[in-house]
């Protein structure tokens, strides 16, 4: 499964996956400022992503790096007021993006030659099936919500005020591990944000 062949001169059939997941991700009309360049936001959270998959499993094979990479993709052409407020029209809403997310990053690896198990194989990491059980789809969890702590929790805070921030954090944490969360100590966040977390954990 999955390891990248030595080759010269040639694009591989996975760096062709990932310019292409990419090229998909860069018609986000939100924008996020990293390093002081503004990006494509759905593009930018797809290269953090695979970072972070990468520096919680240095192991991580191509189909683990591909799901990462796809985690999102095209996120913005479903957006969350197109289901109804709440929770049963926001779990419609996530339910839908699995899918969507899953369907379309399979269009793009069977184009890059990838066959038919391994397609499945991203798929099912994408769609979080397996989630408990299956390691590689909980580090892509873990990574998930890691990346969305670095990147939104700022926002979430401006946006909720603090009590509700929390909750949402407690929420955050109960679907990561041990591991992922052990994490959230070296991932460079400000202090009140660090305390914030320690006091979400603390509130499961």
């Amino acid at each position: 499964g999955g390891r990248r062949p030595r080759r010269v001169g040639l694009v591989s059939r996975f760096e062709r996956a990932i310019a292409e997941i990419d090229r998909a991700n860069e018609d986000d009309p939100a924008t996020v400022v990293v390093e002081g360049v503004e990006r494509p936001k759905e593009q930018a959270h797809a290269e953090l992503m695979s970072a972070m998959v990468v520096r919680l499993d240095p192991e991580a094979d191509d189909l683990a790096l591909l799901a990462a990479r796809a985690h999102h993709l095209r996120r913005w052409t479903v957006p969350r007021a197109s289901y109804p407020e709440g929770r049963a029209g926001y779990l419609r809403w996530r339910a839908r993006l699995q899918r969507q997310h899953g369907d379309d990053v399979a269009v793009i690896l069977e184009r890059c030659g990838y066959g038919s198990d391994e397609v499945a194989r991203v798929v099912q990491i994408v769609r979080k099936e397996g989630l408990g059980t299956d390691p590689v789809v909980q580090v892509h969890e873990d990574a998930r919500c890691l990346v969305f702590l670095q990147t939104q929790l700022a926002g979430l805070l401006d946006r909720l005020g603090h009590d509700h921030a929390v909750s949402v954090v407690a929420k955050t944490i109960a679907k990561m591990s041990d591991a992922g969360i052990a994490e959230v100590a070296t991932s460079g966040l400000p202090d009140e944000h660090l305390a914030l977390i320690d006091e979400a954990a603390g509130s499961r």
